[in-house]
């Protein structure tokens, strides 16, 4: 059975995100959703944005944000990841592939996105995403999905990967 949804998963700073690029360019189809990109500042990374395929950016979680809501030294913005991350994840014709960088803490903070997660994945669209390695039961539910194919990325494998992939997609 061809698995439409294709997740990777693997330690931060692997290549998660340049192989989910990688994918999308090979595949050639219109895309929806979004990426996780790191904030950098004097060379140490101290929060994250969200960039959507249409190119709208909000920062979606920094060491200086003041929030209930944290995941290790970053306070987190649910209100961004809410106005920008889930619409962003509805797409205009099934031909688009849905883009989720990243399923992880931080994003599972939000039950809006919580639920445009399984709508992406339960849909007729295809999902290409990155998944955190570890998490809670919503996490562990998303990875065990028959229709997901959990792709762990090392540095054995990740320049092979994108042909592998691309095959897997045909």
């Amino acid at each position: 059975m061809r698995r439409k949804n294709v997740l990777v998963t693997g330690p931060p700073g692997i290549g998660k995100t340049t192989i989910i690029e990688k994918l999308l360019r090979g595949l050639g189809l219109p895309t929806a959703g979004f990426f996780t990109r790191e904030i950098r500042e004097h060379g140490k990374r101290v929060g994250f944005s969200i960039v959507t395929c249409d190119n709208r950016e909000g920062v979606l979680a920094h060491v200086n944000i003041k929030s209930a809501h944290r995941v290790g030294r970053y306070g987190i913005n649910l209100e961004v990841l809410d106005r920008l991350a889930v619409p962003s994840m509805i797409p205009e014709t099934s031909k688009h592939v849905i883009v989720i960088d990243e399923i992880g803490k931080m994003e599972c903070l939000s039950n809006l996105f919580l639920d445009a997660v399984v709508r992406a994945l339960d849909s007729e669209n295809r999902v290409i995403g990155s998944v955190s390695m570890k998490g809670e039961s919503f996490i562990q539910d998303v990875k065990a999905r028959p229709d997901v194919l959990l792709v762990k990325v090392s540095e054995k494998n990740r320049d092979t990967l994108v042909p592998f992939l691309l095959e897997k997609q045909a």
